[in-house]
């Protein structure tokens, strides 16, 4: 009863913040960047490029838009901001509004080349020296003896079966869909709520690990937190969430016990395609750098090119392996990360979030990942690169 009349009275304390954050959770579900930017013929361009032995520059296409990108600007830029009388809060919509109305600019240029490219570098940043010394650093390590967890034998109905088994373990539903259209062998859709997996794919047992830690243990870990915040925002996604977003989820499968040498190589690999950008390499160039010269075989290599030239240039990727490095430092130094689980939220807003539950605008976690608690890893190999990556 007392909580109640708390939360009535921030309610009406706050009324033009709440009004404005309702305003924008309305506008932000229909600019899922990830739904738009995964090509609808990627096994058709994938079959033509490996014929042209990797030399035709692939044609993909990409889902039409659902809504009109001007409008949807101006919708965004007429919140009256000036109406939250609280400088931090405003100042902090603010950056949330010019996040939001970047991603607007990124989706509607998508499969435009390097003006896509030029968008998606204002959002998600290009691959510093140091992230890419990083990456050469990981790759200079021996692969080691593949096990049978890394035989993929399993089947989209097999991987199915295994994270709806997994999910029990937490506190909320866990909807599947399958599909054709996604890069990855599985992802979360955030504004749905949705497991979507590849349908015509094939998993290893190492595989359905991570992909569970990742996409289950935090993704929508901070789906269903950010969802039970008073502000919308949380569930919407802070200003350079994905970094984090990514940087715990991978930290997910270390302390899961799922995270390999392989699965790590795999982000450098990432970074070095991300990089590969900046250079002016085509997708025939870059495939060539992970294929022909760091031996990557090529259904792996096209699947990393693809994620980076994707819509024109695409550098989400290189985060990962940053985002890690940034989470696994953080740990080490304090230990709890239940405040970044909070919902799609950065390290750079944990002040923010702080200030949030300090006025009564944000409560602690409902949910927590499991794999933190679990802290299964036994590899000291990634141990040893982890303490001395820069």
């Amino acid at each position: 009863m007392i909580q109640e009349k708390a939360q009535t009275s921030i309610q009406k304390e706050y009324s033009n913040l709440f009004e404005i954050d309702a305003n924008l959770d309305r506008l932000v579900k229909r600019i899922e960047l990830l739904s738009y930017v995964n090509p609808q013929n990627i096994e058709k361009e994938k079959q033509r490029f490996f014929g042209s032995k990797y030399t035709c520059e692939p044609e993909f296409k990409y889902p039409k838009l659902k809504f009109n990108p001007y409008k949807l600007h101006r919708l965004f830029f007429s919140q009256r901001l000036e109406r939250i009388k609280d400088d931090t809060i405003r100042k902090f919509y603010q950056e949330v509004i010019y996040y939001y109305a970047n991603m607007i600019q990124c989706i509607e240029t998508i499969g435009k080349g390097k003006d896509f490219y030029y968008n998606s570098l204002r959002v998600f940043g290009t691959p510093t020296e140091k992230d890419v010394q990083n990456a050469q650093f990981i790759l200079h390590y021996n692969n080691e003896t593949l096990s049978g967890d890394m035989e993929k034998v399993f089947s989209p109905q097999d991987a199915k079966d295994y994270f709806e088994h997994f999910t029990k373990q937490y506190d909320f539903p866990l909807n599947v869909r399958f599909s054709t259209n996604i890069a990855a062998d599985a992802m979360v859709s955030n504004s749905s709520q949705t497991l979507l997996i590849k349908k015509n794919t094939r998993f290893s047992k190492n595989q359905l690990l991570t992909l569970a830690n990742h996409e289950i243990g935090i993704h929508l870990v901070t789906t269903y937190n950010g969802l039970l915040q008073p502000l919308k925002v949380f569930s919407n996604g802070l200003p350079k969430n994905v970094e984090t977003q990514e940087g715990l989820a991978v930290f997910s499968e270390y302390m899961g016990g799922a995270l390999t040498l392989k699965r790590l190589k795999e982000l450098a690999y990432r970074v070095m395609a991300s990089d590969s950008l900046i250079k002016g390499y085509s997708f025939a160039d870059t495939f060539d750098l992970i294929h022909g010269q760091y031996k990557l075989n090529r259904d792996e290599a096209y699947s990393i090119t693809l994620r980076a030239h994707r819509g024109g240039g695409f550098t989400k990727d290189r985060l990962y392996l940053s985002g890690l490095r940034k989470i696994y430092k953080r740990y080490q130094r304090e230990g709890s990360l239940d405040v970044l689980l909070s919902g799609k939220v950065s390290l750079d807003s944990e002040n923010h979030i702080k200030y949030l539950q300090d006025v009564g605008l944000a409560h602690p976690i409902t949910h927590k990942s499991l794999s933190f608690t679990q802290k299964l890893n036994t590899n000291t190999t990634l141990d040893s690169i982890l303490n001395n990556l820069k």
